[in-house]
């Protein structure tokens, strides 16, 4: 027991050492917040107002939660920190299990964040708008954002676990969530069958904002529910953190 607090201590010391993690975070809780606050002050009649469209811009704070977790894994392979770790912890996977725990609560509290911070300020520019948390789906949409920042952020560590290079994860984190999610729809024929397996598409599913976003893609039904498209996108999570385990502990630090 003493061996993992003091694991997660310096874990925890490592990752807030730096001002990029308080930037990340900032830039996290920001830009979905100010694009909600936008959203609901400029959208006219023709776009409701529900609480699943609080969450349209959650996926700007996943990506930043992204950045964040590749940078806070891949740079201590650029800076030597994780011999050092793997000299005082030669076990490696304690070492490696402790950070993906770090990084994935503070991915968790952050979606918290983010998933009330939207829901409050879009009640408060639109008050006039039933966005109380009548449903279940409600309270997935707003309180789910927590799940899937969680899972977010193991993704992210299992990637710059994989690559080691900031530089390469972050490329491929990137073009993963801004351009190839993005692109893959429009593929004739089967490219709206293969989105529909996109990870973070699940996990626009799970909290309710996929369907409106993809509405006008006419995309065929849901092959799975809200709670299997969460299963889904967490067991991508934890096959990446594993592989990367699974590396690291084999290679040279």
């Amino acid at each position: 027991m003493t061996t993992a607090t003091n694991l997660l201590r310096a874990e925890r010391i490592k990752l807030f050492s730096t001002r990029a993690p308080w930037w990340c975070l900032g830039i996290a809780v920001v830009a979905p917040l100010g694009f909600t606050a936008l959203f609901f002050a400029l959208a006219g009649p023709e776009i409701p107002a529900t609480v699943g469209n609080t969450q349209l811009a959650s996926g700007n704070g996943r990506t930043v939660l992204l950045v964040l977790a590749v940078l806070a894994t891949a740079s201590e392979f650029n800076w030597g920190t994780m011999r050092l770790t793997f000299q005082a912890v030669p076990a490696r996977v304690p070492a490696l299990v402790a950070k993906a725990v770090i990084v994935c609560a503070l991915g968790a509290v952050l979606g918290l964040v983010v998933g009330f911070g939207s829901w409050g300020l879009a009640a408060l520019v639109q008050p006039d708008a039933d966005l109380a948390l009548h449903t279940a789906a409600d309270w997935r949409a707003v309180l789910g954002q927590s799940l899937t920042f969680l899972v977010t952020a193991l993704i992210g560590v299992g990637v710059a676990l994989l690559l080691r290079s900031v530089a390469f994860a972050l490329t491929v984190v990137l073009v993963w969530t801004q351009v190839l999610e993005g692109v893959i729809v429009f593929i004739p024929g089967i490219g709206k069958h293969i989105y529909q397996w996109m990870p973070f598409h699940a996990a626009d599913e799970f909290a309710g904002a996929g369907g409106f976003a993809a509405g006008p893609l006419q995309l065929p039904s849901a092959p799975l529910g809200p709670w299997g498209y969460l299963g889904y996108f967490a067991a991508i999570g934890v096959a990446l953190f594993v592989a990367g385990v699974f590396a690291t502990a084999r290679r040279d630090a």
